[in-house]
């Protein structure tokens, strides 16, 4: 089976190849002309020629002027397709597919639009392959990097329901969601690791530039200075002559901690526990993890899929490797006949609240619409934490970087208060 699907793959861009080939090239033009009123005006337009261009201005009651290529930039960065980028595409199309627009005419709409070269280009193979007879499951497949294996298996769903508008609602929705919810997490790590860098920062400010000026008064004192003091003062030394040991210990230490990460499943996994036991952070976390689990469970139960599948897809999306072997446990106890609520309550991970919620939409048959609920009552949870720490984490920092800043001051004018003793 896996060698049948690598060689309908490759079955599948050697066509797309060829239809690209065939296919005119699309190029941005600028123009400028007078509408119907006689008024200047101008603007930009895609097309494969100047004729084309020419063509469309003046179905739309243009008179163009000037028609040329636009010129490229000449330090071009091509953007790169984010998540977002997905979602927002994918709500369009729900959009349009509900109002009636064709699957192949939409795809186009959308390629020919998009801001994004790698955007246009990846619609534009999308649309040569379903053109060419291919599903569109099987035509987003190859892109695994922007389409994972939840969304291409939803779109499938839809297909094979014939409700693809309904599934791309669905999926788009969800994106978001989830989009939102991350960029809400994101959020929550930021600040504590924005305090740690300040923190450290200023430190190493002062001590390698505000100390030295201090010792070298204090040098003149001949006298023995308070041990606070002196112990900033060999601090300041010792970072003043290995400063490029530290950084390059940060550096190697934050290389080989990504590398690792990257590598090591089981470092992975090390760290996600980790991850949930850090006082406030880790609440977040938890209810971050649940509310991704609902989520991605909800949306593949409505859209048909069974809740086999939808659970293995859920446990993926959690985000975290606790609860992604919690669910591959539920996953096998409901597999052996269990219902899904008692194996949720013997990993001893999921609230009372979410597993009771799950046995009434199983006992009323709106397991979907129970799981989406609970989604939306952890998300706001997640919003609200993160809002509360948001305003928690700006006096924790005032108060951190006031007692350092305040404890090398002090320890700088402890000679001067004491000037008395320690000059006689």
């Amino acid at each position: 089976m896996a060698l049948a699907s690598k060689k309908k793959v490759h079955k599948h861009k050697q066509s797309n190849k060829t239809i690209q080939k065939s296919q005119p090239k699309i190029y941005t033009f600028e123009w400028k002309g007078t509408n119907r009123d006689g008024q200047k005006t101008a603007g930009e337009l895609r097309g494969a020629s100047i004729t084309e261009i020419k063509s469309q201005l003046k179905s739309q009651g243009v008179n163009p002027k000037l028609v040329r290529k636009k010129s490229a930039p000449l330090f071009k960065s091509e953007k790169k397709i984010n998540a977002m980028d997905i979602a927002m595409v994918t709500r369009q199309i729900a959009t349009m597919l509900t109002a009636g627009v064709p699957l192949v005419t939409t795809l186009e709409l959308l390629g020919k639009g998009h801001e994004k070269v790698k955007m246009r280009e990846l619609l534009g193979a999308i649309v040569n392959d379903v053109q060419s007879g291919i599903p569109l499951s099987d035509a987003l497949r190859p892109h695994r990097l922007y389409f994972d294996e939840l969304y291409v298996d939803l779109v499938a769903a839809g297909e094979h329901s014939g409700s693809l508008d309904i599934v791309f609602d669905r999926i788009a929705t969800y994106r978001e969601k989830a989009e939102a919810l991350k960029s809400k997490i994101k959020k929550a790590m930021f600040y504590p690791a924005a305090v740690v860098v300040v923190a450290i920062g200023v430190t190493a400010l002062l001590l390698l530039a505000v100390v030295p000026q201090f010792e070298e008064i204090f040098a003149g004192f001949g006298a023995e200075l308070p041990a606070f003091t002196q112990l900033i003062i060999n601090l300041s030394r010792w970072l003043q002559s290995s400063w490029y040991f530290f950084a390059i210990g940060i550096v190697v230490s934050g290389y080989m901690f990504v590398k690792t990460h990257r590598n090591s499943q089981k470092f992975r996994d090390q760290v996600d526990a980790f991850v949930l036991k850090i006082p406030a952070i880790g609440p977040i976390l938890h209810k971050g993890a649940m509310a991704r689990f609902a989520r991605t469970l909800a949306t593949t139960f409505a859209a048909g899929v069974p809740l086999i599948d939808g659970l293995e897809s859920a446990a993926g999306a959690s985000g975290n490797a606790v609860y992604r072997d919690a669910v591959m446990k539920i996953r096998a106890e409901v597999m052996s006949g269990m219902q899904m609520n008692v194996a949720m309550r013997t990993t001893g991970l999921f609230p009372d609240m979410l597993i009771q919620m799950v046995m009434i939409g199983e006992e009323s048959g709106s397991l979907d619409n129970m799981l989406n609920k609970v989604s939306n009552i952890y998300e706001m949870q997640v919003d609200d934490a993160v809002d509360g720490l948001s305003s928690l984490i700006e006096p924790i920092m005032m108060v951190v970087i006031g007692i350092l800043v305040g404890g090398l001051i002090v320890g700088m004018y402890l000679p001067i208060f004491q000037l008395g003793k320690v000059v006689g």
